[in-house]
């Protein structure tokens, strides 16, 4: 039996867009505020409400089993996942690292742990961050025959329906491919 590809979720820069030059965020976002277990004050985030059924609807199709992927960590389940109405999925228990920056070793901090959770497991990963070693290393995964895709939103205007449309067109090959071998 057929196992889909894990769909890979970040939150900040994907469901959450960063502020523009302006300050702005996208009009299409509305303003929720939240608290989460490792900030003490609450603070604002924008979501669309629009993804809640894009993410929704692609969970339906069956053609990829969704998983956070965010230092949002098991508050993208309690905290954005009833925001967006989304169902709630499972997500990986990323650390808490004291870096500085997102790519300490010239790529994206969470590629290592996603690599683990992962094993051989094909995924299409959707993160604002990553950097042409992430995409090198997606690549080699594929050769190597375990399938993996990366989408990269503009972290100033986060998924769009183009994203998900790819991600799934992406599943559904993997789908054919399987069933013609």
């Amino acid at each position: 039996m057929h196992r889909p590809p894990f769909l890979l979720l970040d939150i900040d820069g994907v469901f959450i867009p960063f502020p523009g030059p302006d300050g702005a965020t996208p009009a299409t976002h509305t303003r929720h505020t939240v608290s989460t277990d490792d900030v003490d004050k609450p603070f604002d985030v924008w979501l669309n409400p629009d993804h809640g059924k894009l993410i929704t609807d692609a969970i339906g199709t069956g053609l990829v089993r969704p998983v956070w992927c965010t230092s949002w960590r098991n508050d993208a389940r309690r905290v954005i996942a009833p925001l967006m109405g989304v169902p709630d999925f499972e997500h990986i228990e990323l650390p808490n690292l004291p870096i500085k920056t997102s790519h300490p070793d010239g790529y994206l901090w969470k590629r290592n742990h996603v690599a683990d959770w992962l094993a051989t497991a094909p995924a299409v990963w959707i993160d604002d961050d990553f950097t042409p070693l992430d995409h090198r290393w997606a690549a080699d995964r594929t050769a190597f025959g375990n399938p993996t895709l990366l989408i990269e939103p503009d972290p100033h205007e986060g998924i769009q329906p183009d994203h998900v449309m790819a991600a799934l067109e992406w599943a559904a090959n993997l789908v054919t491919v399987k069933e013609a071998a």
